[in-house]
């Protein structure tokens, strides 16, 4: 099957979650840039009137919920919060914990999957924060929230269970992760199979982490 330009787009945006740059779109879908801005006209055009919508800002675009649906949007919010954490989501909050400053990309590489809709529930729970990225404005990092450590009766991320030892596994893992802009997603799924079959995830002090009631 081959696909459109535009369903190539489309999908880019929806499995990454975040701000994808023209330049990154061009080169993952090997078209001329009058090609992809041709193709995002459309696809703009297309979500006019949809639950979602493509969002442009400096030649930058992300798929995010439109506004008109913001009470249904809070609805689930309230709910989210109202259900407990699940496993994978649990994981995901020990490794930005532990690492205190990561990119979803970074997130996605060290768990071998996409973390947005982890990261969504925890940003919604007020347990991680997003802030600037002063490396890429386009890629914003995760932290915990001081409500977090809080929570946990801790001051700092230093007084995590086998601190050391795990921010070092981290750092090990993330050697060869691809320092260029926006990596592509066939790159991302590439590096995967090189990954450790031990993944940092399943640390026993990520998992004791993990098993805090949220």
């Amino acid at each position: 099957m081959s696909y459109t330009l535009i369903q190539k787009i489309e999908t880019l945006l929806f499995y990454k979650g975040e701000p994808l740059s023209l330049p990154f779109l061009v080169r993952t879908c090997e078209s001329s840039e009058s090609e992809v801005r041709a193709a995002l006209r459309e696809l703009v055009a297309l979500y006019q009137d949809r639950g979602m919508v493509i969002v442009e800002h400096d030649d930058t675009y992300m798929m995010t919920t439109h506004p008109d649906v913001a009470p249904l949007i809070e609805t689930m919010r309230k709910q989210d919060r109202a259900t407990p954490l699940s496993k994978s989501a649990l994981e995901t909050l020990a490794i930005i914990m532990y690492r205190n400053g990561i990119t979803k990309s970074e997130l996605d590489y060290i768990r071998g999957v996409n973390s947005q809709f982890m990261i969504r529930n925890l940003l919604i729970r007020g347990l991680v924060e997003r802030i600037p990225n002063p490396e890429d404005k386009r890629s914003p990092l995760y932290r915990p929230t001081m409500d977090m450590f809080a929570f946990l009766g801790i001051t700092h991320a230093g007084e995590l269970p086998g601190y050391d030892s795990i921010v070092s596994e981290i750092a090990d893992a993330l050697q060869e992760y691809p320092q260029e802009d926006d990596a592509s997603s066939e790159d991302h799924d590439a590096l995967q199979q090189d990954m450790p079959s031990e993944s940092i995830a399943h640390n026993e002090h990520i998992n004791e982490i993990s098993t805090t009631d949220l």
